[in-house]
């Protein structure tokens, strides 16, 4: 990896307000830490020929949001699907796909509503609760925020 390379991965961690970023290959471990107040991030290089410590999967939520629930009640009585990590929002799981559900759609706690990309990796987004879909709030393809709301659901 090369300073361009780590570079654009600050500017990453600057636009998406992230403290922390991992990344281990075959034979090198970078690691990218910045100061809660936008300080500058520091970079660390190890190689195979090191001590390395098994390092835990670096969490794509804040340890405090990962235990909450990703659904919250509005005043109108609609609940919100919000999203539980960063990342590129799809509401079909391939581009030849139907959408998971639409508008006036019946979902349950289980029901998959749609997928977000986060580092290669797709993670389908479920329901969490029963009830209709009454809006969708974010277009296939776009990037999403942590705890930005991407469906309304009437509660059955």
């Amino acid at each position: 990896m090369d300073l361009k390379d780590i570079k654009a991965i600050i500017d990453l961690m600057k636009k998406n307000s992230i403290t922390e970023f991992e990344l281990e290959e075959k034979d090198s471990k970078l690691r990218l830490k910045r100061g809660l107040n936008g300080g500058s991030a520091v970079a660390q290089q190890a190689d195979d020929s090191l001590s390395m410590l098994p390092m835990p999967i670096p969490m794509m939520v804040p340890p405090a949001a990962a235990a909450a629930a990703p659904t919250v009640v509005v005043n109108t009585g609609e609940i919100e699907i919000k999203s539980p990590m960063i990342g590129t929002f799809y509401r079909a799981p391939s581009p030849e796909s139907g959408n998971y559900v639409e508008v006036g759609s019946e979902v349950n706690g289980e029901t998959v509503v749609a997928i977000i990309e986060a580092m290669k990796v797709m993670n389908e987004i479920k329901a969490e609760v029963k009830g209709v879909i009454t809006q969708i709030l974010v277009e296939s393809g776009k990037p999403v925020e942590f705890g930005q709301p991407l469906f309304k659901v009437r509660p059955n």
